[in-house]
């Protein structure tokens, strides 16, 4: 056995691999490599033609300088069975033949058999020899192979191998390379000598290029999409790209580097299935992150700069940045996520109408040093783990998180850039593997306490200098932009691949990190086809209604627009599976305390939104609010509405504009804060609370996102106090009260009645009307409250009374008549002083006239009495 130590370095050579007639591969300038190639069984008898690929790759760093390895030429061909599968090849030579290759990894070496057969040699003397050589860069340059050799010559950077007689007409090599030296590409010709003759005669594949075959590479997977890694240690890669005229792998062996320690360009023969790109690795050693550069295509077609970027895998799971600048990357790293244990976690499966929901953002929920946390956990997922208490003396039983998907810092968050990763800010220290952790310890935290995780997620749109539009710009979005909002990065979401994209989005998040449901922002643009048409039935919005996942978690569609702060009316398709946040009641509540609004307005939302919900759904499915995170906060709702505010924001700011001293001012804006948060809790629906709005935090008067940090020094305010008690007890009413306000149905006709101040008939279409009120009545099928047992009636729920006194003058109110043994107790009044103006046990209505109750209602006030059983 004749053996050949070599040794070397790491360089770039400019030697041609192809395309070169000289047999020493000698020729200036780069050339593509390329061949026909036919992958094989263990036998190797499989007939699928394959192409070589362009493979580009930069030196590496330090850690890739300087490793030795040894390559033998045996004259003994023995190939021992390995337990593991050979990649195998079968390429034809220009002139007939075939060439078979089988590359085989033995313990920490790799083994490369080459068999030639079939090829007509001029006579038995005719001596074939290999010539090989092998690269990381591009195919134009090889690794040296002469460790003593300084000159950038072919003898350095080539070898010849004989090849042996193993049968007629069969001859054969076997090189043995180092492990450590992958992964890398061999890439060699066929050279014969004539007896006598001093010339050789070079045979190249039948497509005139090299042949040329991966070691420690292989062709990978099409799914799943992103990085995988399998039972064996390897590690697969896949990316679609339907437009891209080739991909190469990037890998950083540092992930403050600047430029990858290797490039590997993929082979569309053998690394493309249909629009999918994958390669595989044994090993990703010493690789700690990778992106993409995509070549040509409809975006980056001779645009040199764009083909330099390093994109970020739209699947990374952990991502990172790799350098700052200008326009700073991401990258992906290549590492597992790291295991969680879910043991004892159990979703609390709230059905929807007993919902409480309290929408939050995580960075500034405890970013404020009044949270008492430390810097590490302030502003992060572990700092709403802290706080969970908050929650529950709210009496909140979902939190509904703002966008937590990576954005860009100027736009803000909903103008994400990537769907399967969290902000690493999110997390301590700004790790993202911690990052990951500490969110799945969030949820496991307070689904303990019976809280639900919501999360709002933004798949319409997206950030400028999102990956996807270099990746493949004519798949990913519209081809025109969207007209309607006024961005050009509107995603096709109802296009095939990035339908999937969503579904795979969100199917992560329920199943790795166990959320409860999404509120899709911009839910509107969901229902647009390919050219921007609007759909009836979008493939997505019922995708994801019928999906076995997605479809036990709550979908809720918000169709507020980011680029123009403003929402949309539509019909959005829901198959009795999708609710949405009620813009409608937001307006109409607001429109009836500043006295604009007819009555009949305020009662569709006090009954559950019937014009949008009645389609088979119910008002479990309307999501009601009065202030979110880009409207006014609740207190500049009623202290600010100058300029375009009272037109845009339906704000009043109930006699003076801004922060004042006039008390008969500041009781009026108490009264109004206390009726919007009565209405939204006494209306049936699910309440959504806005972070901030319990502690009377301002924005200023501005409707901006960009909101300052919570203030927790504000809950010890006598502000804070009573609304913060209020909010709770409004809870634990309807919790109480669920028979009448946690409805999944809408109420029958005879369980509601609705009165003006005298009891009757309110006067529904007079405009200057303000007062309103309606009575909510026990079903009493299987439940007679009328019996002669005085404590059994004592303990039965009664029915609720509920009036409203939006005029400036206060109103003679006459209850309803209740049987002898029952009377009406005072629950709420918000005109009252705190705390009197609420009450768990409630007080007695003993007011009288002709032998009928009345009640005194204040201007600007609501109240709540209900009926109960006599004790005497």
């Amino acid at each position: 056995m004749a053996t050949l130590p070599l040794s070397f370095t790491v360089q770039s050579r400019n030697v041609s691999c192809g395309g070169a007639e000289s047999s020493k591969f000698i020729a200036p300038g780069r050339c593509i490599c390329g061949k026909r190639v036919t992958q094989i069984t263990e036998k190797m008898y499989m007939d699928r033609n394959l192409v070589h690929r362009e493979v580009k790759m930069y030196g590496k760093k330090a850690s890739l300088h300087c490793r030795n390895f040894k390559v033998f030429a045996k004259s003994h061909i023995s190939l021992v069975q390995n337990e593991e599968r050979p990649a195998a090849y079968l390429f034809r030579t220009e002139v007939g033949g075939h060439v078979k290759v089988l590359v085989r990894k033995n313990d920490v070496k790799y083994t490369v058999y080459v068999e030639v057969s079939s090829l007509q040699l001029h006579s038995r003397e005719d001596k074939l020899i290999m010539t090989w050589g092998i690269f990381r860069s591009d195919s134009a340059h090889f690794m040296p192979l002469d460790f003593g050799s300084s000159t950038p010559d072919a003898k350095s950077t080539t070898v010849e191998t004989p090849f042996v007689q193993k049968s007629l007409g069969t001859v054969a090599v076997e090189l043995d390379f180092e492990g450590s030296l992958t992964p890398f590409y061999l890439s060699f010709l066929l050279k014969f000598r004539m007896e006598g003759d001093s010339q050789s005669s070079v045979l190249r594949s039948h497509r005139k290029s090299n042949f040329c075959v991966p070691v420690g590479l292989g062709s990978g997977y099409p799914a799943p999409l992103g990085l995988s890694f399998a039972a064996d240690g390897s590690i697969n890669f896949s990316l679609f790209s339907r437009s891209a005229e080739g991909v190469v792998l990037c890998l950083y062996d540092d992930t403050n580097a600047e430029i990858p320690a290797m490039e590997i360009d993929l082979d569309p023969y053998v690394n493309r299935s249909g629009d999918i790109w994958h390669v595989s690795m044994d090993s990703a050693l010493p690789f700690v992150s990778y992106g993409y550069r995509c070549k040509g295509g409809n975006t980056e077609k001779g645009n040199e700069l764009l083909t330099k970027h390093v994109l970020l895998d739209p699947y990374a799971k952990i991502i990172e940045k790799a350098h700052s600048g200008l326009h700073s990357k991401c990258l992906g790293k290549i590492i597992k996520e790291p295991p969680f244990n879910w043991s004892r976690d159990v979703r609390p499966c709230i059905p929807m109408e007993k919902l409480v929901v309290y929408r939050v953002n995580v960075g500034r929920f405890t970013k404020h040093k009044s949270s008492g946390l430390s810097n590490d956990v302030a502003g992060t997922f572990s700092g709403i783990s802290e706080k969970v208490n908050h929650f529950k003396n709210l009496g909140v039983n979902a939190i509904l998180l703002e966008p937590i998907f990576p954005f860009d810092g100027e736009k803000g968050p909903y103008f994400p850039f990537h769907f399967f990763s969290s902000i690493n800010l999110f997390g301590p220290s700004g790790d993202p593997v911690a990052t990951i952790s500490s969110m799945k310890e969030m949820v496991k935290k307070l689904h303990a306490d019976g809280i639900e995780v919501l999360l709002e997620v933004v798949f319409t749109h997206t950030d400028d200098d999102c990956a996807l539009r270099e990746i493949d710009k004519s798949s990913y979005y519209h081809a025109s932009g969207d007209d309607d909002s006024g961005t050009k990065n509107a995603l096709n979401c109802n296009y095939p691949i990035v339908q999937q994209m969503i579904l795979d989005s969100l199917r992560y998040w329920v199943v790795d990190f166990h959320v409860d449901g999404f509120c899709f922002i911009n839910a509107s643009s969901l229902l647009k086809g390919f050219h921007g048409e609007h759909l009836s039935r979008p493939p997505l919005v019922e995708a994801i209604a019928f999906d076995p996942i997605l479809s036990k978690t709550k979908i809720i569609a918000d169709s507020w627009n980011p680029h123009d702060m403003t929402s949309k009316e539509v019909v959005f398709p829901h198959w009795k599976r999708w609710a949405e946040i009620n813009t409608n009641f937001c307006d109409d509540v607001k429109n009836f305390l500043r006295g604009e609004a007819l009555l009949s307005n305020l009662a569709t939302r006090l009954c559950g939104s019937g014009d949008m919900f009645l389609g088979g759904r119910g008002p479990a499915f309307s999501l009601n609010y009065v202030a979110r995170n880009f409207s006014l906060p609740l207190v500049d709702l009623v202290s600010f509405s100058s300029g375009q505010l009272a037109s845009s924001q339906l704000s009043w700011n109930c006699g003076e504009e801004g922060p004042t001293n006039n008390a008969a001012v500041l009781e009026r804006r108490l009264k109004q804060i206390r009726n919007f948060l009565f209405i939204l809790f006494v209306s049936l629906g699910v309440p959504v609370l806005n972070m901030g709005d319990e502690c009377g935090q301002s924005s200023g008067g501005s409707p901006s996102v960009d909101r300052k940090p919570f203030d927790w020094n504000a809950l010890r305010t006598e502000f804070a106090i009573q609304t913060t008690q209020f909010i709770s007890f409004l809870s634990s009413l309807r919790n109480r009260r669920g028979d009448l306000l946690q409805k999944r149905s809408f109420l029958k006709e005879e369980n509601i009645n609705w009165h003006g101040s005298d009891l009757s008939p309110p006067k529904w279409e007079d405009p200057s009307c303000r007062f309103l009120a309606m009575t909510l009545k026990v079903d009493r099928e299987g439940n007679d409250v009328i019996s002669t047992d005085a404590s059994s009636v004592e303990s039965v729920d009664g029915d609720l009374f509920v009036a409203f006194n939006n005029g400036n003058h206060p109103e003679s109110v006459t209850l309803p008549p209740l049987p002898a043994e029952m009377e009406w107790l005072r629950l709420v009044d918000t005109a009252l002083p705190f705390p009197g103006f609420f009450s768990e046990d409630g007080e007695p209505v003993l007011e009288q006239i002709d032998e009928l109750v009345t009640y005194e209602m204040k201007s600007h006030s609501c109240v709540l009495l209900e009926a109960k059983g006599t004790s005497g």
